[in-house]
């Protein structure tokens, strides 16, 4: 299970980050440990508590960092959940002291993280499944089939930022579910912890057939 955003470092005190809370990650790793799974809870820099003593968390920043945990999780997991707000980008040097504001303007080289969902997708045995998430802005439902496909998930969980009281830092959430199997099922509006039983849910249906 990942969750929560990742940090990339521009210098001792600036990064490079995002708005997510964890709150989704979370509700879903409390879910499943609730309902009796062994919960490895790989989570980025949040403000929150690890949702039970049960789960196993292990703290990261960078998104290399959370691509080692996840990739060395994943050889005992039978599922691999993949909520987190990982960078896409980080810078290409990190400068060893702060960068001081100067006349010119700064200039940033950014450099593609590594794509845990798909390096997982990569290496995912026939007993293993995968469920993604997908925050869109628009052509919501094309980016989400994409990344399913190419990312070889079994499951993908969309929400828009479209959507009113939906995405990072709320505690509600609405969502659509696709599966590979070519299904799709819209969820009205509810609170992070009831769309993680809806999930989780899902995710056991599609798992006994």
């Amino acid at each position: 299970m990942t969750a929560g955003p990742t940090f990339e470092k521009i210098d001792p005190v600036r990064f490079i980050g995002n708005y997510s809370s964890g709150k989704m990650g979370y509700a879903i790793a409390r879910e499943c440990a609730f309902r009796g799974a062994e919960v490895t809870l790989i989570s980025g820099p949040v403000q929150l508590e690890t949702p039970s003593s049960e789960i196993k968390r292990i703290n990261v920043t960078s998104a290399q960092e959370m691509y080692e945990a996840a990739m060395n999780a994943f050889k005992d997991a039978d599922v691999a959940i993949l909520s987190a707000a990982v960078a896409d980008f980080t810078p290409e040097t990190v400068q060893n002291s702060k960068v001081k504001r100067g006349k010119e303007d700064l200039v940033l080289k950014l450099k593609p993280t590594k794509d845990i969902a798909r390096s997982l997708g990569e290496v995912k045995r026939n007993n293993q499944f995968m469920v993604g998430f997908a925050l869109e802005t628009n052509d919501e439902e094309t980016n989400a089939l994409g990344k399913l496909q190419r990312k070889n998930l079994d499951l993908i969980v969309l929400n828009s930022l479209n959507d009113a009281n939906t995405g990072f830092m709320h505690d509600t959430n609405k969502i659509t579910i696709f599966d590979k199997k070519g299904r799709r099922t819209l969820y009205d509006l509810k609170t992070k912890q009831q769309v993680a039983s809806d999930i989780i849910d899902y995710l056991t249906t599609f798992i006994a057939e």
